[in-house]
């Protein structure tokens, strides 16, 4: 049973063969040709696997500014980290984070299929994490191994298509079609910029991040990746000199001269967000028409919901600007802690860039340039300040040195464990009956105008 569940896990924690699959089923109830369903089964696991090589040089060149941050300006606290905190949990709740992530998506399968949240998510790494959240805050509330899995399980399915849902209404913005969601556990701060950045467009729309006009003798920084390269090149010099050159070419370089080291760190982050670029591009071309045998055949009129990257195409210029004021508002946040003389939550580099570029995005499309920095700003205050609060719901695991970054892990994390608090086991269970119940309200309620939907989005596709 162990073996079983080892290889399920190392099949379904792999977002590429997650997709791939998905891609291999949807070709082939097309009856797509053997060539084709070969090609784009093929093409979509190396575009998903472009992407993470791609993020995996960000992350890489992003461990040593944190490191110099925290050096340079003597920050000392917990730093958000899902890795770090996942492997905390997996010590004691391993088995039961498995066993919800694999039977969650079964339940997210059954919600797409027989609600109008129609999100089948497809990030299989961070749902994993989520899995692990939920398999703590279960059981420090005192469940057994059977009740952690069966409740985890369902809440983690309701999470698996409310979290895309929240985000949806912007991804139609960005894409400028419904094809395709955002399945990522920073959708809640995500999508909360997006609705502020709305709120606060004013009269006159800002423009676009992307229109921006340069100069003629400034043109060269029309190029995302020059643009990336030389801003990052600056914020990074700017803690170097605050960390110095002995600790830098002590500790982070190996004795490469300092200011080299940065250079060529900033540029390995250009180069890491273009091999994104470029993995989302290939993904994008294949999942999309593969995804739409699944939506036709198991499960009706369905959306992947895939990791944030996939949307960095469409606004590149606010992946850095969402990144660079995601960070500012951290760092506002971490300070507000300082002056109330709370646990200080250290600005987590990568969540930054990950959920801040794709506030920086979405705020974007919501309110143009304003809104991307509002929403980028609203986001980093929330991913800085959730975490904090969380740490008393994890239990032991809250005292470490480590907790989980993105909003959704706050959100969903203190409404279980907020029912904890006000009613134990039995309030948990009953507002996790009522989330699925009022899913299917919603469902029915809404049916008639879905249907009305569903029939002209076909006329307009026979037309």
């Amino acid at each position: 049973m162990d073996a079983v569940l080892d290889v399920l896990l190392d099949i379904f924690t792999q977002p590429s063969i997650i997709v791939a699959l998905i891609a291999l089923v949807g070709l082939a109830v097309q009856q797509k040709s053997f060539s084709d369903v070969l090609k784009g089964t093929i093409r979509t696991m190396v575009g998903f696997l472009v992407l993470s090589a791609g993020a995996g040089v960000v992350v890489g060149s992003l461990d040593p500014f944190g490191e110099m941050f925290q050096y340079a300006f003597n920050v000392q606290g917990v730093v958000p980290n899902n890795e770090a905190i996942v492997a905390q949990v997996l010590i004691d709740y391993g088995s039961a984070a498995a066993l919800i992530f694999f039977f969650g998506m079964i339940i997210n399968i059954v919600l797409a299929a027989t609600t109008r949240f129609k999100y089948v998510y497809l990030s299989g790494h961070v749902s994993f994490y989520i899995a692990a959240m939920f398999a703590v805050i279960l059981g420090v509330a005192g469940f057994s191994q059977w009740q952690v899995i069966l409740w985890g399980s369902i809440a983690q399915g309701i999470y698996m298509v409310v979290s895309p849902a929240l985000v949806q209404p912007f991804m139609r913005r960005v894409t400028g079609g419904d094809t395709v969601a955002l399945g990522h556990t920073g959708g809640a701060g995500i999508a909360f910029g997006g609705l502020i950045a709305w709120l606060t467009r004013g009269k006159g729309n800002s423009k676009s991040t992307e229109e921006m006009n340069f100069p003629k003798g400034l043109s060269f920084l029309r190029d995302t990746t020059v643009i990336v390269a030389l801003s990052m090149a600056v914020i990074y010099i700017i803690v170097g000199l605050f960390a110095g050159p002995t600790y830098i070419e002590g500790e982070l370089s190996g004795g490469t001269n300092f200011i080299v080291f940065l250079i060529m760190q900033a540029a390995t982050f250009s180069g890491g967000v273009f091999i994104i670029l470029a993995g989302v591009r290939v993904i994008l071309a294949e999942i999309v028409p593969a995804f739409k045998g699944v939506s036709e055949r198991l499960v009706k009129n369905s959306k992947p919901a895939l990791d944030v990257p996939i949307i960095f195409t469409f606004a590149p210029n606010a992946v850095l600007i969402g990144f660079l004021v995601s960070f500012a508002g951290g760092i506002v946040g971490m300070l507000g802690m300082v002056a109330l003389g709370t646990t200080i939550v250290i600005p987590g580099v990568v969540a930054h860039f990950m959920t801040g570029a794709a506030a920086g995005v979405i705020g974007n499309a919501a309110g143009g340039r304003r809104g991307a920095v509002i929403a980028s700003f609203v986001n980093g205050l929330a991913i800085t300040i959730l975490p904090l609060l969380l740490l008393p719901v994890l239990g032991d695991i809250g005292l470490s040195n480590a907790t989980f970054s993105d909003a959704d892990y706050g959100v969903f994390g203190l409404i279980l464990g907020g029912l904890s608090e006000a009613g134990g086991q039995i309030a948990i269970i009953v507002g996790i009956v009522v989330s699925v119940v009022t899913l299917y309200v919603i469902t029915f309620a809404t049916r008639g105008r879905m249907a009305k939907k569903a029939a002209d989005a076909e006329k307009e596709s026979v037309a």
